[in-house]
């Protein structure tokens, strides 16, 4: 097999084949006759959650919507489906999902597995929207899970990390379509956080705060508000400190905004404001590392304060940092089960040796917040830690055995980080 990396090219796939089947009969045929099998979206995890040592099947061409149920406000789209394309669908048919991630280059079952999310107080990651799950389970044989009748066994499998099967369609709750308008601010005071965190959160549908550790300030706060009744929202001259932005924006300051989505209050479609860069466009080279650890919302400002206090050995590799909040879901695996959550994360330059150094003395600095990692970008917290982190975790490795005994679908990383294996 010719070299074969992630999308940010840290990672290089350790399996002997990876396959591109067009039909449900042909991934049926390779999960039979596979000894160990992985599903492969759109690359853009950060560690070896999708690979495997034999066979990976890339759902490259699982890109389709199937349905779309305007009665029971519903898309079924197969799994490799990636954000910008169905946004871009749904929109055109006057529906909308109710949030997206930074990057609409994703795919859609891949996002799911891993609980990927985008921000909002009351907005859950991108996998509250799904309703229904088929899956190709490692007998062979099809398998569909469904928020209605399957109750817990939903709620463990939707976040599934790849352990289930492959992933062949989901069925997405939808809304009608909506505006949104976009506004940034800059040099929020970083005090400010300690009594106006829940106001700056709320202040838009969804919120992210860019930070660079550099001084004590947060540079930019993206507020992306949903137009009501046609009325555009005028920028705040002062925002606790803030100041509007007189130009567009890229989260980095010093780089063009060319790749990102539109801003200075402009109002436009739900899928063209949700996610800070553009659909039409790559973001970046690729060239970075990412990590991220969600925290209670309640030990918000302290994590932020530990992670300030750290500075000197954060700035040396940082690119940009980005604060969001997520409504509490009830998925087993998901960061923010049962609970509102804060994510801190760090978009690193591409330095691995460096970075996989510092993450310990960012983990051990975010213990006392409970903080628990996204199984889809790099961390090193320990399996134990995990365990106690994740509560469901014991009872979805018991899952994981019921429903693939042989380990078709485990891989090093289920092997070390759910297993403790490795």
């Amino acid at each position: 097999m010719t070299k074969q990396m992630n999308w940010a090219g840290n990672y290089e796939y350790k399996a002997a084949r990876i396959h591109y089947p067009k039909t449900l009969d042909e991934v049926r045929e390779l999960v039979r006759r596979g000894e160990k099998i992985r599903t492969l979206g759109s690359r853009h995890s950060f560690n070896g959650i999708a690979d495997c040592t034999q066979d990976i099947i890339s759902l490259q061409h699982f890109d389709r919507v199937i349905a779309l149920d305007k009665e029971r406000l519903t898309v079924t789209v197969e799994g490799g489906i990636r954000y910008g394309e169905l946004s871009q669908y749904l929109h055109g048919e006057g529906y909308a999902l109710h949030n997206l991630a930074s990057l609409p280059h994703i795919s859609v079952a891949g996002a799911c597995a891993t609980a990927t999310h985008g921000s909002g107080d009351k907005n859950g990651n991108l996998a509250t929207t799904v309703s229904a799950m088929e899956l190709v389970t490692a007998d062979g044989e099809v398998m569909v899970v469904s928020r209605e009748k399957d109750g817990e066994l939903f709620y463990g499998m939707i976040v599934g990390l790849g352990g289930f099967g492959v992933v062949t369609k989901l069925t997405l709750d939808i809304q009608p379509t909506y505006d949104v308008q976009q506004d940034i601010y800059e040099n929020l005071p970083l005090s400010v956080l300690e009594n106006h965190f829940d106001e700056i959160t709320s202040s838009g549908y969804s919120v992210s705060l860019f930070t660079d550790w550099e001084t004590e300030s947060i540079n930019q706060v993206w507020m992306k508000c949903r137009i009501v009744d046609g009325k555009k929202l005028e920028a705040e001259s002062n925002f606790l400190g803030a100041s509007p932005a007189t130009r567009r924006m890229h989260p980095i300051g010093k780089l063009s905004s060319e790749n990102c989505t539109e801003q200075m209050g402009i109002a436009g479609a739900w899928h063209e404001r949700l996610p800070h860069f553009r659909m039409d466009h790559t973001p970046s080279s690729g060239e970075e590392l990412q990590t991220e650890y969600f925290v209670a919302r309640e030990h918000a400002y302290q994590a932020i304060l530990a992670i300030n206090e750290m500075r000197e050995n954060i700035t040396p590799l940082i690119m940009i940092s980005e604060v969001r909040t997520i409504a509490a879901d009830n998925f087993w695996m998901s960061p923010c089960y049962k609970e509102d959550r804060v994510a801190l994360h760090f978009t690193w330059k591409m330095d691995q040796p460096a970075v996989m150094k510092l993450l310990p003395k960012i983990e051990e600095a975010l213990a006392p917040f409970d903080a628990r990692p996204h199984w889809g970008k790099l961390f090193t917290v320990s399996p134990k830690l995990l365990e106690s982190r994740y509560k469901k975790l014991k009872d979805f490795r018991e899952l994981l055995t019921q429903y693939d005994p042989q380990g078709k679908f485990r891989n090093a990383f289920l092997d070390l980080n759910i297993f403790g294996i490795g």
